[in-house]
């Protein structure tokens, strides 16, 4: 019995400060119209496509990492689209304002409406990132709609842990 209040003990102590060592953050992002976009009908059924696009982005709230927030940048993503049913993955990166950068795999389901982008969500996790986020660990969610001139503009939260120092 006390064997195992020792163990119990000794799990909590060896877990509790990893636990504590993530931070959580969100912003909003907002996504223009894909420049370049490329799309090719698969043929099987109607309206079924594959495309895969690059999208200049907006944080119109920033995320923040002490007192580094996230700028601007980039998704490169590609979708499987069947009628107003999207599944999709790419990647994300950010320019930081001390010159940083990060990188992010996310993926999702959208919906189209009237052959439009409508409304977005699903998961994402660093991949790395630059200087002081080179070695970033965490993960996250997003949800998004699209504004009246298109932008798709989504709330982006999730948890961070960036690197401890080596001595």
């Amino acid at each position: 019995m006390r064997s195992k209040i020792f163990l119990v003990l000794g799990l909590a102590l060896t877990l509790g400060p990893a636990a504590s060592s993530q931070t959580k953050t969100s912003g909003t992002l907002s996504c223009g119209k894909p420049d370049p976009a490329y799309s090719i009908d698969v043929g099987d059924r109607p309206g079924h496509s594959v495309a895969i696009s690059k999208f200049v982005c907006t944080w119109t709230k920033p995320m923040e990492y002490g007192e580094v927030q996230t700028k601007e940048g980039y998704d490169v993503a590609y979708s499987d689209a069947s009628g107003a049913k999207v599944r999709g993955s790419g990647y994300h990166v950010s320019n930081l304002s001390n010159g940083d950068k990060i990188y992010v795999h996310f993926q999702g389901n959208d919906t189209m409406m009237d052959g439009k982008p409508s409304t977005t969500e699903g998961t994402w996790s660093y991949t790395g990132g630059t200087g002081k986020f080179k070695g970033i660990k965490g993960k996250g969610t997003y949800k998004g709609k699209a504004d009246s001139a298109g932008n798709m503009v989504s709330e982006i939260e999730g948890d961070y842990e960036l690197p401890t120092a080596k001595k």
